[in-house]
Parts: structure tokens; sequence; C-alpha cells
């Protein structure tokens, strides 16, 4: 079967760092951190008292009143993420065959909100369950797939998929895997995650996974800073369109980027934590060069997975040492979530954005919060991981890595179009 090309033809954000994609990006440059204290509910008896939430998101001009009520917070993000990428791509669906258009939309944890809400009413009642009727429908980690499809009318493919931190990534490989086999030309695709809830934080405060650096919140995500000591949760969506390549240039379509790759592979090694080895993320990240014919050395610039946990940040280095051996100290490497936050299910979809952007414009976004002296003897610090300064770096081929609890390894390969 003869393989389509697949591109990326419109993008949409909603982040802790802006509910579109030009404020996010001017933010994202000048190394400004979207965390503060949590306001969408009481924290102050938290191990950990601050996220990095979405802030002035207005939806009234994109959902009613009663849409606003019955929809959760993560469905919200998606619509307006969703709304950004499709009128980018100046796409017109009426014109399209909408059984060829489909949406493949990744969220790991779902309507959190909603279940927090009607499990703390009933809690709180005398035992009568009294329970909305739109909780089932809040909750579920497909839904943003189905209102997707519903509002925008794309008959075709409809699923999400649920992978903790690589559920958007990995909704990215299922359409970019779709339109190559030719069972699509044109996909909706991302996620969408709003896990700022009581039973969130404290969640991953009980599992030790978050930063308690209360008294300074926007310097708390450190990637590979030896101080580092957690991860900072963050909320938001990405969207994009892929489009089969022929479709999107007979439609005079702007192209982004080709994505020519992609690696999914499982550590099988632990409930939460990496392989130390890195061997699952050294495993994706080949599979994808293999993916794209080309070899390690091709590749300029990797968004990592960059948690700023002790023991993910040194398997992931470790596993770009093995895999690209010298050429590891030419890569330009950064970690967004220095800035974002951990966005969960819908991180994937916001790094590839970043990835796009940064090949578009020809600067690398930095890591911030790196303080000199503050290096971990378990990394090697002359690897250029962008520390605290946006650089400039001609991209040819960008790739975004996302890793997830049970293992979950996704990694993507995009290529910048005007590379021969």
């Amino acid at each position: 079967m003869e393989q389509k090309r697949v591109v990326v033809t419109g993008i949409g954000m909603v982040t802790p760092l802006g509910n579109d994609v030009s404020t996010a990006w001017q933010n994202l440059l000048q190394g400004n951190s979207g965390a503060n204290r949590i306001t969408h509910f009481d924290a102050s008896k938290f191990k950990t008292q601050f996220a990095c939430e979405v802030k002035d998101l207005d939806m009234s001009s994109l959902l009613d009143a009663k849409e606003l009520r019955r929809y959760d917070r993560y469905i919200h993000y998606a619509i307006k993420s969703a709304e950004e990428a499709i009128q980018d791509s100046h796409i017109c669906i009426q014109s399209e065959d909408a059984l060829r258009c489909g949406v493949i939309y990744g969220s790991g944890m779902g309507g959190i909100n909603t279940l927090d809400v009607n499990i703390g009413g009933f809690g709180a009642g005398d035992g009568t369950p009294r329970y909305s009727p739109f909780f089932i429908p809040m909750i579920i980690t497909n839904m943003a797939a189905g209102m997707l499809a519903i509002r925008y009318g794309f008959t075709g493919v409809n699923y999400a998929t649920t992978s903790a931190c690589a559920s958007s990534a990995h909704a990215i490989a299922n359409a970019y895997y779709q339109i190559r086999m030719g069972l699509a030309d044109v996909i909706l695709t991302g996620g969408s995650e709003a896990a700022i809830e009581c039973s969130g934080i404290g969640g991953f405060n009980a599992l030790h996974a978050l930063s308690t650096r209360n008294d300074s919140p926007q310097t708390a995500c450190r990637p590979f800073s030896a101080s580092r000591d957690g991860f900072v949760l963050g909320e938001g969506a990405g969207s994009l369109i892929l489009e089969e390549y022929e479709h999107a240039k007979a439609r005079g379509a702007h192209i982004y980027a080709e994505v020519v790759g992609c690696g999914l592979t499982a550590d099988a090694y632990h409930l939460t934590a990496s392989d130390p080895d890195g061997k699952g993320a050294k495993n994706a990240m080949l599979l994808a060069i293999n993916d794209a014919h080309i070899t390690p050395e091709q590749v300029d610039y990797i968004n990592m997975h960059g948690t700023s946990t002790p023991i993910g940040d040194i398997a992931e280095v470790k596993a770009i040492q093995d895999l690209f051996g010298e050429h590891a100290y030419q890569l330009s490497l950064t970690s967004s979530k220095s800035m974002t936050g951990h966005l969960l299910g819908g991180t994937g979809a916001v790094e590839a954005i970043i990835s796009l952007l940064s090949m578009q414009h020809g600067i690398v976004t930095p890591t911030i919060n790196h303080e000199d002296g503050d290096e971990d003897p378990n990394l090697a610090y002359h690897i250029n991981f962008t520390f605290n300064q946006a650089q400039q770096r001609e991209i040819n081929y960008a790739m975004s890595n996302n890793f997830g609890f049970g293992g979950h390894n996704a990694c993507l390969l995009f290529k910048n179009p005007n590379t021969p």
C-alpha cells in the first residue's frame, strides 16, 4: 500500500501562558512562568499550594449558558484550542467529505472537576444520591473527541487516547497513521486536561510527585537542576489539524511541518517510575528516526519530556546520550514544562505545537529556573539545555518526547517544510 504524506496545517492552544498560540508563544520566548497560587479551590491545607492554571478564559462566544454548565473544564479547553486550529487551517468543513474527516483526541484524566464536585456533594449530604444527569458524559475521557466531532460535523474515525502523560502524543501518532494509510484526509487531533483539583493535587502529593516550593511557585519547575523536587501541575489543551499532503497542497494550505516519524514503546518496568537506563525512551526515539528514514545526526532539536522529577530527567538524558552519541552535544534540548507546567494528557499536543513554532521561527524556547551552581552531577552539563534564554537555531528536524505513568513512551518527529 502506498503511504501518504502527512502535514500539519492548523494549530491552537490554551495554556497557562495564554489562551491562543500567539500569546503563549511570546510568553515562552520571554521565559515567563505560568505558575502561581491555586485559585480553582482552597489549597491552603495541601502540601502543594500552587500550579500552572489557565487564566481569564472566556468561552461565552463559543458556548451558550447551558453548554458552559454541562461541559467539564477539560472540554472547554479542547473546544477553544480546536476552534483556533480549524480557523488557522482555513479548512472549509462543509466542502469536505465528512466521512474522511475524523477526530482523535487524548486526555489522561477527563472530567476530574466534575468528579470532585459530584462525589464531594454526595459525601457531604445524607447519603442520598444527587448526581448531575450529565455526570457520566462530563467525566469520561472520550467526551472531548465526541463533542468536537459533533461540533464540527466530522463523521469519520473518532476516538480518545488515554495513556497518562503520553495521551495526546499517542493521539497525534494515531492520526498520523490513519492519514498515512489513506483512511482519512483530515484529522483534528491533540489533547486536553484540567486536573488542578483537590483530587489531582492531593493524589500527586500522595505520590510525592509534585514540587512543594510554595514560597516560590514561579521558580519551582526546574528541569535538569540538582534542586528539582518534582513537577508543577498544569492544565490546558493543544489541537492540531493533520492533513494528507496532496489534499493540503490542492487547497493552498499553509504547512507548518511534515510529520515524518513516530515511535511508540513501553518501559515495562514500573507503575510510575521511568526505566532508569532510559531504554524505552531510547527505543521510541530510534523508532521515530527509522520511520522517517533519516539518521540520528539529522535531528536538530528535542522538546524533552523534562518534568523536573529527580529520576525522570536523568533517564531521558541517558536515553539521548546513548542514542545520539557525540551528536547529543550538538542538539538543542529544551523543556517547555519549566514554563507551562505539566499538562498531563494535554502536554504532548502543546509541546508538539511548540516544536513546530520553534522550527518555523528558528528559535528554541528556554528551560527556565536554572541557577549557577545548581548542576546535578548525574547529568552532563555541556549538553545544550538552552537554560534561561531562548536561542536561535535552524531546525530541519524536530523531535517531541512524552512519557506517561505505566511506562508509555511516545516520540513524534517533524520535518521543516523548507528542508529538501
